[in-house]
């Protein structure tokens, strides 16, 4: 019988993160489940995985989770980052001190879980590790500055990233949601949306368990919207 495979999510305690923990567990992966709420931790038990509490943006707490997660599985097949909504206000108002926090919230989240699992998927020869961005990374919205700016240049580290590691079989892609109905609704925003309506939070775990698959195996290096049209750029 074969191995199962293994998928960690990094900020799984709530919306996009934790559908896409159940989605890829009734998918058949162990999943192991982070988040600082505690909601992570609870998640990744109830799903028969391994649950953590710890933050992101804490190096000792990702490499604690990594190295539970070999200690209980043996292998990490996937990894997806997810992460909270980090600092807004007018562009031109924002503080050094969360233009910093808006780069820790929304890239070196991603750098840092990368360079830890990175060793783990060049000895398995494989790895996928799928980044929750935003449909704003390519069409900056006011409403979301520092996501925006930083997601812009998750799109290029994505593809330094890929083009490096693809003949070691890992790869990395970015999925870009529009708005989610674990959100509340605008009209405004809704008004905006050829599809007329916010994404189901289904939808985006259909995406990433996707690329956190084999299915997606010579897909690498893309930035994937699922904005039910909402951005205009082709």
């Amino acid at each position: 019988m074969a191995e199962k495979h293994v998928a960690l999510i990094v900020g799984g305690g709530s919306g996009i993160g934790a559908d896409a923990a159940r989605k890829l567990a009734a998918n058949g992966y162990n999943v192991g489940v982070m988040s600082s709420s505690g909601k992570g931790e609870a998640l990744g038990n109830e799903l028969g995985g391994l649950g953590f509490t710890g933050s992101n943006l804490v190096v000792a707490d990702l490499e604690k989770f990594v190295a539970l997660a070999m200690e209980k599985f043996g292998r990490i097949d996937a990894v997806v980052n997810c992460t909270g909504h980090g600092p807004k206000g007018p562009v031109d108002e924002i503080s050094d001190e969360d233009w910093h926090l808006g780069l820790d919230y929304y890239m070196l989240n991603v750098v840092r879980m990368t360079r830890i699992v990175l060793p783990i998927m060049k000895a398995q020869k494989s790895g996928s590790i799928v980044n929750i961005s935003t449909f704003a990374a390519f069409e900056p919205d006011p409403d979301f500055p520092t996501s925006a700016v930083f997601r812009s240049a998750l799109a290029g580290y994505t593809k330094l990233f890929s083009n490096k590691f693809a003949a070691d079989g890992i790869r990395m892609n970015n999925v870009l949601p529009g708005f989610i109905d674990s959100l509340p609704e605008k009209e405004d925003r809704v008004a905006r949306i050829p599809t007329g309506r916010y994404a189901r939070v289904e939808e985006l775990s259909e995406t990433i368990a996707f690329f956190a698959s084999d299915a997606s195996s010579y897909i690498t290096g893309q930035n994937i919207r699922v904005d039910g049209g909402l951005t205009a750029s082709v």
